[in-house]
């Protein structure tokens, strides 16, 4: 049976923290950022992680992830 392959979208959006969760950064951080509150372009900043509900799913892209 062949190796599975990682999902190239799910690799470039994603990294792999050193307990195994996936950490990601915001979308919205880019471009008409003038109307948006000073508070939540400060959230921007931060990453997210992935919810434990959606980690099944990401799995299945990155199998190869810790």
């Amino acid at each position: 049976m062949p190796k599975m392959k990682t999902h190239t979208g799910a690799k470039k959006r994603f990294r792999s923290t050193g307990t195994g969760k996936l950490k990601f950064k915001k979308p919205g951080a880019r471009h008409l950022l003038t109307g948006t509150a000073p508070k939540k372009t400060r959230s921007f900043r931060k990453s997210g992680i992935v919810d434990a509900t959606d980690m099944t799913r990401m799995i299945k892209f990155m199998p190869y992830s810790k």
